[in-house]
């Protein structure tokens, strides 16, 4: 049966909305994919007030730091399906700009568990995108906050790579071809959310900019977990503060809270390793 070529442009019937439950949420939200990192997170700002909501699919987190700044976050979340609704349901309840921790699996041999990955555009082998439109749009993520987290970076003297990434839903079948052709594009890494979040910021005109540590590899086709390596603890642990500040600094900014008295303290987000960095 021949489908229209059109048919995603209509309107869903089923819409993500704001019941008179929920939270009013600020225009900056995290989403934050791992559990771990989520709980770390929330447990690691012990100066600021966290409201936890049950949403069903996740987790909401309200963390009120002092003068009413306010940053939400959200999660876990797995898959492309699952991330997605959580970043519409954000939306609807009032996020604008939205700030990604994850992990992803390197396909490159200068890219180690551990590292760093900003992540600029993405290819899409999963299934969501499709349903969200752009026309000739293609999935990127924003460069003004891309901007700010590499700044961050920067500051501290943390390697990082920004670049392309491949987002598949069938993690088992990432395949050596796959890998391989990949890798010669220059791909930096496989995850499981980021072009779906991309495609869907454009389409929904909302801003997203991300953060992920390589959990594992598979450059030499052969697959190195380090799911385990307290590296990746330690690194996702730094991750995580830096994109918090970075996200709550964004969102002082805007909201003209400039009080020098609620500067975070950035001594304790301490990079994983201080070497030369790689842009």
């Amino acid at each position: 049966m021949q489908i229209p070529g059109n048919i995603n442009d209509d309107v869903g019937l089923i819409r993500p909305m704001k019941r008179k439950t929920d939270p009013e949420v600020g225009r900056d939200a995290m989403l934050v994919m791992i559990r771990n990192d989520l709980d770390r997170l929330t447990k690691s700002n012990p100066t600021r007030h966290a409201s936890r909501y049950d949403m069903g699919l996740f987790t909401l987190y309200q963390v009120k730091a002092e003068k009413g700044a306010t940053l939400s976050l959200s999660g876990p979340f797995l898959g492309s399906p699952h991330a997605v609704m959580g970043m519409e349901k954000m939306i609807a309840l009032g996020a604008e700009r939205f700030w990604m921790l994850g992990w992803c699996g390197s396909l490159q041999p200068d890219l180690r568990i551990g590292d760093l990955v900003i992540p600029t555009d993405a290819i899409s082998e999963e299934g969501t995108s499709q349903h969200y439109p752009l026309g000739e749009k293609h999935p990127v993520s924003d460069e003004e906050l891309n901007q700010i987290i590499g700044k961050a970076l920067l500051k501290k003297g943390c390697p990082f790579k920004q670049g392309t990434l491949w987002t598949t839903d069938a993690p088992y079948r990432e395949t050596a071809k796959k890998i391989k052709a990949y890798r010669k594009r220059g791909v930096l890494a496989v995850d499981m959310e980021m072009s779906a979040l991309m495609t869907l910021a454009i389409y929904r005109g909302v801003k997203l900019t991300a953060l992920l540590v390589v959990s594992d590899e598979l450059f030499d086709l052969k697959w190195h977990s380090g799911f385990s390596s307290p590296k990746l603890k330690k690194a996702s642990g730094f991750a995580g503060q830096l994109l918090f500040a970075q996200a709550l600094r964004y969102h002082r900014r805007l909201s003209g809270n400039r009080s020098k008295g609620n500067r975070l303290d950035d001594k304790r987000t301490v990079c994983v390793e201080r070497r030369d960095p790689v842009s």
